[in-house]
């Protein structure tokens, strides 16, 4: 899951945020010069001037032009992954991971528009899309890891790979963000997304009981 989250920014010294903030503006000017003129007419130069910066501070944040359109934060999963390790003990693995992309999730609404243009740039370039398939297939595989890691921890077993268990969590949290997401998209008007988030897990943590009549 390829998220941007201010608050998740937050932490740290003052020239971790700022490097933070830096990367976080490139990624954006390359979301949004890309949705308007298409990735394959944007130039690294472009996204630069757009940010206000040199080309030689983008390339200290990314290796090439189309990691910028790919991965909005490259932090955020390693946030999530120390959250969940983190989390006290007595929540169930499924809460830790709630309140992990919970936090990385608490400016969803403001950051709506920006993640929609760059899921609009993905899908309109195969290659970037497969690229992003990718990330989030990694993202999803660490998560797992760290799941399987705080089972251990807990008590769990080890062995080879994190396990059916942390494989699946981690997908079904990844498509219950999706889930949120798209239903508040639709609704926004009857409630927060946050609150939608909420209900989604409480539904999973439930079991997933079919509704009442």
């Amino acid at each position: 899951m390829q998220l941007m989250s201010e608050k998740g920014a937050a932490g740290g010294g003052l020239r971790e945020r700022k490097k933070r903030a830096t990367r976080a503006a490139l990624a954006e000017a390359a979301v949004r010069l890309a949705a308007e003129h298409g990735a394959e007419k944007v130039t690294v130069e472009a996204i630069s001037a757009a940010a206000g910066v040199s080309v030689r501070t983008f390339f200290n944040y990314f290796d090439s032009r189309d990691d910028a359109f790919v991965v909005i934060d490259a932090d955020a999963g390693a946030r999530m992954r120390r959250a969940v390790l983190e989390a006290p003990a007595d929540l169930s693995p499924l809460a830790a991971l709630r309140e992990a992309m919970a936090a990385e999730l608490a400016e969803a609404e403001q950051q709506h528009e920006l993640w929609r243009l760059h899921a609009e740039v993905l899908h309109a370039s195969p290659h970037l899309l497969a690229r992003g398939v990718g990330a989030h297939m990694a993202a999803e595989a660490d998560l797992a890891d760290a799941i399987a890691l705080r089972l251990r921890g807990d008590g769990g077993t080890g062995g080879h790979g994190p396990g059916l268990y942390p494989r699946l969590l981690a997908a079904v949290a990844g498509a219950a963000v999706r889930t949120s997401m798209d239903h508040w998209s639709a609704h926004q008007e009857e409630a927060a997304f946050l609150d939608v988030f909420h209900e989604v897990f409480t539904l999973l943590a439930a079991g997933l009981p079919a509704p009442s009549a």
